[in-house]
């Protein structure tokens, strides 16, 4: 590879991860490809999601709606995190429908749209519980009472009403259920002032995979769709969710040292043995976080090997052991693993990462930096086997 690193993105796997959920879920699905598709390429991904059958995409700006129309992507999106001062206009003109969760941004959509001379299509989001966006339970009344208003007047057309779960990834637990009534009180306030959304929804990928309640007539699936298990490895069921992405790098450096070598910064971490290490150009900067330093592992030679050291900007050290190295191997930092499972030998994951770093997945995928190249292959197979030679 010409680049010092590259995250390969299999889009047969966002095809087959598609599939997945829609055979368990039994609705139609909004690919959500916020933060430039979690870091995959929103575009590739979209397209390939709605190949697989998702009906809706998901983001959470105006630059991210518009660069998904400047592509040629005619599919219906939503877009949900604005200012309320935004340029509406331009999303109402491309055709996107608007997340809306306060009044002011509602009278501004509105204002765009008496501007514009078409009705501006908007998603009123009710917050049950997860205190980020979304109307309030004492402000919901005002939001939709103002949006039957300005859809009797013809300003706006109210195409959905929608929320967003808290701790869906417990199973069992009682927040769904707690959120569920909230929603459903909000749609029963909604629908009395007169409103009748084409569309309702409130499962994301957790949801989508295990709580059939809240599946209504759409399920948005952010995680699920880059083949990441919301549940975790000890989750409910087995969902067979196949990873998209596999970041690689090559060796750069190989140096034989004695025991008593310090490694990196500090140095924080010392030889305790004569040992082999080598360099990866894979640093913080490109998204291997610092807080995963003594715990991560990449595979090389065959064999899962760990960091050692601090994780610097640009790049980071691998204890081989007595590997037989050579600059120019080829690693893998994290991919989809094996059907024997990492405790077995096969490629970290993602997922993996996530926790030697104490984080999430999401976090891991959408740090992957700008000078990690993006390389697709439409047609592969989702799930490589275990030791496979490295292209």
């Amino acid at each position: 590879m010409s680049a010092l690193a590259e995250a390969e993105v299999a889009l047969a796997a966002v095809a087959a991860n598609v599939d997945t959920v829609t055979a368990v879920a039994g609705t139609d699905l909004m690919a959500v490809v916020k933060a430039d598709g979690f870091g995959h390429g929103a575009v590739p991904v979209a397209r390939a999601a709605l190949a697989a059958g998702a009906g809706w995409l998901g983001v959470t700006s105006t630059a991210e709606a518009l660069a998904l129309r400047a592509a040629g992507l005619t599919a219906p999106v939503l877009s949900w995190l604005h200012r309320p001062d935004d340029d509406f206009g331009r999303l109402i003109a491309a055709d996107v429908d608007i997340g809306v969760s306060t009044v002011p941004h509602l009278h501004a959509i509105a204002e765009a749209a008496g501007r514009s001379g078409r009705p501006a299509t908007v998603q009123l989001k009710a917050d049950t519980g997860l205190s980020r966006n979304g109307a309030a339970g004492h402000d919901w009344p005002d939001l939709v009472s103002w949006a039957r208003k300005y859809e009797v007047e013809g300003g706006v057309r109210v195409h959905g009403v929608w929320s967003h779960l808290a701790d869906a990834e417990t199973s069992g637990g009682p927040g769904v259920d707690r959120q569920l009534a909230v929603f459903e009180e909000a749609l029963g306030i909604a629908r009395r002032v007169g409103l009748r959304p084409d569309l309702v929804h409130l499962a994301n990928s957790a949801a989508a995979l295990a709580a059939p309640a809240t599946r209504y007539d759409l399920c948005r699936i952010g995680l699920a769709l880059y083949g990441v298990d919301p549940f975790g490895a000890a989750g409910p069921g087995a969902y067979r969710l196949s990873a998209a992405m596999t970041l690689r790098s090559t060796v750069v450096n190989v140096k034989r040292v004695p025991a008593g070598t310090g490694v990196s910064y500090g140095p924080d971490h010392v030889t305790g043995r004569p040992t082999t290490l080598v360099l990866l150009p894979l640093g913080y900067a490109d998204g291997l976080p610092r807080t995963a330093e003594g715990r991560a592992e990449v595979w090389l030679g065959g064999t899962r090997r760990p960091v050692v050291g601090r994780i610097a900007m640009d790049q980071c050290v691998v204890d081989a052991g007595d590997l037989p190295v050579a600059v120019g191997d080829p690693v893998v930092v994290f991919g989809p693993g094996s059907d024997a499972g990492a405790t077995a030998g096969g490629w970290p994951t993602v997922a993996e990462w996530a926790a030697w770093a104490g984080t999430s997945p999401h976090e891991i995928l959408t740090g992957i930096g700008a000078r990690v190249v993006r390389r697709y292959r439409p047609g592969e197979p989702a799930i490589p086997r275990v030791g496979v030679a490295l292209p």
